[in-house]
């Protein structure tokens, strides 16, 4: 999409692989200069060099999102190098190996919830006064299908994505007048280094088949399109909505 953010400060946490690396490069080709921001500074420099070898603008800071230190860092540096910030995809989260409800280790709920729910917190906590003082702006965040349905052995990263889309409606309600949108992503099965070890196993990969309607998993950048529409004013009515991109998943 071409010029559709034109001008805009977009800044991508998560952003050193998969759907955060695959928004990063779609915001800049929209014309957006980009902030990358992870934990891992190699493959984070990569990103950032990436949408600056197809001419775009970008810089990585090294954050840890369950970090409130690391999160202020993070927004102040978007500023002190572009003077303002006007998009946020609050993308970082992490997933864990199946287990029962009952079998989950605590110090696993823990970690789940701190990252894929407390880090988005912290995201908005920082975002949200300084997309305010320039005069509004738009967050995605990235829940998951798991957001809005249940999703069997993964009852702490199923409760956090729920929290996550409840987080964006109420935030999209408070700040609505204040030219201030809130949405969300829904991805379903994506190719992502997060989901490449699952979706190598052949039994796995069939299950999951057998359950999308269009027949196949989804691709990083079929989320990243999506993403910059809900940044753009293209999606100027659209807040306090958890969009599903999930080839169909949950139409069933």
């Amino acid at each position: 999409m071409p010029g559709l953010l034109e001008g805009k400060v977009a800044l991508v946490t998560g952003g050193s692989s998969g759907i955060g690396r695959a928004t990063a490069l779609a915001l800049g080709r929209a014309g957006a200069r980009v902030v990358v921001a992870a934990r891992r500074e190699q493959e984070g420099e990569e990103t950032a060099a990436m949408v600056r070898a197809e001419g775009g603008e970008a810089l990585f800071v090294r954050t840890d999102v369950s970090r409130a230190g690391d999160v202020q860092a993070m927004v102040d540096k978007t500023v002190q190098a572009y003077g303002r910030l006007d998009c946020a995809f609050n993308n970082a989260g992490i997933v864990r190996r199946p287990s029962l409800t009952a079998e989950c280790p605590e110090e696993v709920w823990d970690r789940i919830i701190e990252v894929n729910l407390k880090g988005v917190w912290l995201c908005m906590k920082c975002e949200i006064p300084e997309m305010l003082r320039g005069g509004g702006g738009a967050i995605v965040n990235n829940a998951s299908v798991a957001g809005l349905t249940g999703l069997q052995n993964f009852s702490a990263y199923t409760a956090s994505k729920h929290g996550v889309v409840g987080l964006t409606r109420a935030a999209a309600l408070e700040y609505a007048k204040a030219g201030l949108r809130v949405n969300a992503v829904c991805p379903g099965y994506v190719e992502t280094p997060l989901n490449e070890k699952a979706l190598q196993d052949p039994e796995f990969r069939a299950r999951v088949l057998a359950r999308e309607p269009v027949g196949r998993v989804g691709e990083s950048k079929e989320v990243a399109e999506a993403v910059v529409w809900l940044c753009s004013d293209a999606s100027s009515f659209v807040t306090g909505h958890a969009m599903a991109v999930d080839g169909g998943y949950m139409a069933q």
